[in-house]
Formats: structure tokens, C-alpha cells, sequence
């Protein structure tokens, strides 16, 4: 019996079978192209895998080749045209990296989407370009209208009396500085007057009996200031002193011009010393309080110009300024109270109006997009920048100044780069999808490559022995 020639044991019959089932794998897989998961681990392992031993890295200078990816699987990518292994949908062209890396980087959550134009119509999907223009220099809030604190006059009796007449009637009647308000009764009032009299009279006679004329001036001078304090008018003490006659009632008569806001006072009534039936406000000029967000505060300043727009009248625009900032904040809301001061010579803003204040500061230039662009994601902002033909990135951008309509980008995009603003909520749910689904299928799809070939004994090892025929 020959040994030169020995008939293959079954195990290595085996080995051989499954290193040719293996190497007709591999030809196949370099014939037609690897596909490369979004995933990094089984990115790195499959180009680990399939990099030839004696391939050389490419350096960070050469350009990135172009990529195609499935719009409906995204974990599905590879370096070459093709169709979807799994839908059977034509590969799409990735969009290349930007200088630098900017835009470039997928954002976490979020996957490329394509949505075809009768979609897009049908969505009410629009787009808008970012421009460049001037930004901040605007800020808007709210605010409500009220009384000036420091035009508030009280009318108050320092002399207690019955009314013998109400002039002013009616809460909300305006009056002028020098407007009679109420006629006052009061038996010490007629006994001050009779005393101012009686010193009127005490120095001319002191005059005419050659006596100290500075006598009869100190007696005069007390009685008279004495009706002043109880808001005798001068022009009462003239007529006093000119008729000689004390008049049976005090008029008490408006201090400033303005509107009366409160009224606590009928005819007949007793008033005590100190009462106030009387609360008249000058609405000449009125303050606007509003509130500023903490993130704006560095931005309104004392003196700064406003606008303020009522719903009362659409087409006025109201001028004021800045005139105060609340040193405290409202823990609250997180805001600062501000008052700005308006001039209202008409009367048109009244107190417990609201209306959208405007301040206006200054304005620089820089790139901007519609705020209704940005769809925020709870620790980033997020853009879907239009790539063409259908297809959109999700871009992770850093904000600036907004006035409300148009926000500041200060990085992540480019002037001329279209921008999702209608329907970008649903072309956010659309994107999360479908990276939820490609973070789904990246660990299945190891599954689809070959397994390695079952293992074989060591090609080192002697068969098995059959028995000792050869001996």
C-alpha cells in the first residue's frame, strides 16, 4: 500500500470546502461593493474587516469621496451609485463636507431626509434663504399702560366743616389747575377769617394813631397765613381784605390739571379734618411697565428710545423712552420690571392698555434666518438646511440676537443656504424616524455578513488513525 499519495481525511475535506465558500464570499463582496453602517462601531469593524493588510491610510489632505445613502434606510451607505439592499431605492448622494467641518457633522438624533416636490406641496413645506442684514438693535415685549406715581394729587380738608356744594360730581371728569372742586362750611374757617379782618383793621389803626406800623404787619401776616394753610386761595384773601365781609363758605379748588380718579364726597356730607374726597391724576404723560428677559437685560439702558403699538390704534405708533429698571428681578418669570415714559397730550392711552413695546438700540450687521427656521431640541438648535433635489440636513446652529421675527446665526451656516420655515416640525419628526430606525437595524445587520467558516483541526494534526494496516 502507497503512502506518497494519501486519500484526504473528511475533516480536511471539510476545511476546503469552506475556505472556497469563503473566498467566492469575499470576491463577491470586492466585486460589488461594501456597505458601511452609520453606526461607529460597525463602521470601524466592517472597514477593519475588509481593508486589505497592505492598503495605506489616506492622508487628512485628500479630498473625502463621495457618498450615496438610502433615503428611507440611512444606515445603508456606501462610496458608489447603487440601489438599497433592502428597499430596492436608488442611493442618494450625500452632501460634501464643508471647510472645516462645519455643517458637516451629523447631528445626534436626527438623519437626512428626501421628500419629493408633490410631498413638499402637499406639507405646505417652505424654504427661505439666509441672508445677511441688520440684527439685534430690536427687542420686543409686552406692556401695559398706567398712571405717572409722581402726578397724583390728593385733595384733602385741613379744616373740619359740612359741603355745601359738590362742583366736581362725577369720577372721571377732567379739571384745570385752579377748577373748583367743592364749597366747605366750616365754623373755624369763618372765625379765621373775622380774625384776619380784625388784624386788617388793628393795623390801620395803628397807622392812623401814629403807633409801630410793624405791629399791625405781624398781625396781619399770621391771620393770613393761617387761611393759607387751610388752602384759603389768594385770590379769596384779596377779596376778603378788599370787602371787608367773611364769606360763609371755603371753595376748595383743583391743584393741578388732570382727570379725577377718585371722588368720596356727596352734599350735606361732614368732612373731618384730614378727609380726602378728592384724587386727580395728570395723564398729560403716562408710564408703560414691561417686562425684559434676564437674557436681554444687558441690552436696554436708561434713556433708551421706544415704540409702543395698541390694538386701539392699529395704525399709530406711540414714541417714548426708558426711564427706569427695576433693581430686583421677579424670581417668578425670571424678568425685569422697566418703565418707560410716554407723553399723551390727547388722552389717547389710558391707563390698563396693552400694547407691544419696541426698544430701539443699536444695530449691526450679520447673517441671519426667519426665526420660525430654527426648531429648538431642548439643549441645541436645530436647521434643515435644502441640499437640492429634494434633500434635507438636519444643521446644528448657534443663535445670536433676535427682534422676534429674524434670528442671528453665528455659526453653522452661510449666506445663500436654503432653510426649512414651513413644515420643518414635520420634517423634524420625519428625520427622527428614521435615525430611530437606522439606530435600530445597525446591530441586525451584522447579521448579513458571512459568518466565518466553521472551525477546523489545525492543519498541523495527524488524522486520526484508522488503524495499523500499513504496518
Amino acid at each position: 500500500m502507497s503512502l506518497e499519495n494519501p486519500s484526504p481525511s473528511p475533516s480536511r475535506r471539510r476545511f476546503g470546502a469552506a475556505a472556497l465558500a469563503a473566498a467566492a464570499l469575499t470576491s463577491a463582496v470586492l466585486g460589488g461593493g461594501a456597505v458601511h453602517l452609520l453606526a461607529h462601531q460597525d463602521e470601524a469593524h466592517d472597514a477593519h474587516a475588509s481593508a486589505p493588510s497592505d492598503s495605506s491610510t489616506p492622508s487628512a489632505s485628500e479630498p473625502a469621496a463621495t457618498r450615496y445613502q438610502c433615503p428611507m434606510h440611512p444606515s445603508i451607505v456606501q462610496d458608489h451609485p447603487g440601489k438599497c439592499p433592502i428597499c430596492g431605492m436608488d442611493l442618494v448622494a450625500l452632501a460634501p463636507a464643508a471647510p472645516g467641518g462645519e455643517g458637516a457633522a451629523m447631528v445626534q438624533g436626527l438623519a437626512p431626509v428626501t421628500i419629493d416636490f408633490s410631498r413638499q406641496q402637499l406639507i405646505g413645506l417652505r424654504t427661505a434663504p439666509v441672508t445677511e442684514g441688520k440684527v439685534g438693535g430690536t427687542w420686543r415685549t409686552n406692556g401695559r399702560v398706567a398712571m405717572d406715581e409722581t402726578r397724583v394729587r390728593r385733595v384733602n380738608v385741613k379744616v373740619a366743616g359740612f359741603v355745601e356744594r359738590v362742583h366736581a360730581d362725577f369720577t372721571g371728569k377732567p379739571v384745570r389747575q385752579g377748577e373748583p372742586l367743592l364749597s366747605l362750611y366750616s365754623p373755624e374757617l369763618l372765625a379765621a377769617q373775622e380774625e384776619y379782618l380784625l388784624a386788617l383793621r388793628t393795623r390801620q389803626a395803628l397807622g392812623e394813631a401814629g403807633g409801630m406800623a410793624t405791629d399791625g404787619d405781624t398781625l396781619v401776616a399770621a391771620a393770613r397765613r393761617k387761611l393759607l394753610l387751610w388752602d384759603v386761595p389768594p385770590t379769596a384773601l384779596e377779596r376778603l381784605a378788599r370787602t371787608g365781609e367773611a364769606t360763609r363758605t371755603l371753595t376748595l379748588v383743583s391743584p393741578i390739571s388732570g382727570v379725577i380718579t377718585k371722588k368720596d364726597v356727596v352734599e350735606g356730607a361732614r368732612l373731618e379734618m384730614g378727609a380726602t374726597p378728592y384724587e386727580i391724576v395728570d395723564l398729560s404723560r403716562v408710564w408703560v411697565l414691561a417686562d425684559v428677559y434676564e437674557s436681554e437685560l444687558r441690552h436696554v439702558k436708561v434713556g433708551m428710545p421706544a415704540n409702543l403699538q395698541l390694538k386701539a390704534f392699529p395704525n399709530r405708533v406711540f414714541a417714548g423712552k426708558v426711564a427706569f429698571l427695576d433693581p430686583v428681578m421677579d424670581a417668578a418669570t425670571r424678568t425685569v420690571k422697566v418703565r418707560l415714559e410716554f407723553p399723551n397730550p390727547d388722552g389717547d392711552l389710558r391707563p390698563e392698555m396693552f400694547g407691544e413695546v419696541v426698544l430701539r438700540g443699536t444695530t449691526r450687521d450679520a447673517l441671519k434666518v426667519p426665526s420660525d427656521a430654527v426648531v429648538p431640541t431642548g439643549t441645541t438648535q436645530v436647521v434643515f438646511v435644502a441640499l437640492g433635489d429634494g434633500r434635507f440636513q438636519p444643521r446644528e446652529v448657534r443663535l445670536g440676537e433676535s427682534d422676534g421675527k429674524s434670528v442671528e446665526v453665528t455659526s453653522g451656516l452661510k449666506a445663500g443656504d436654503q432653510v426649512v420655515t414651513g413644515a420643518n416640525f414635520l420634517v423634524d419628526s420625519e428625520s427622527r424616524l428614521r435615525a430611530s430606525l437606522a439606530a435600530l437595524a445597525a446591530p441586525s445587520s451584522g447579521s448579513d455578513t458571512a459568518a466565518p467558516p466553521p472551525s477546523s483541526p489545525p492543519a498541523s494534526a495527524p488524522p486520526a488513525a484508522s488503524g495499523h494496516g500499513g504496518h
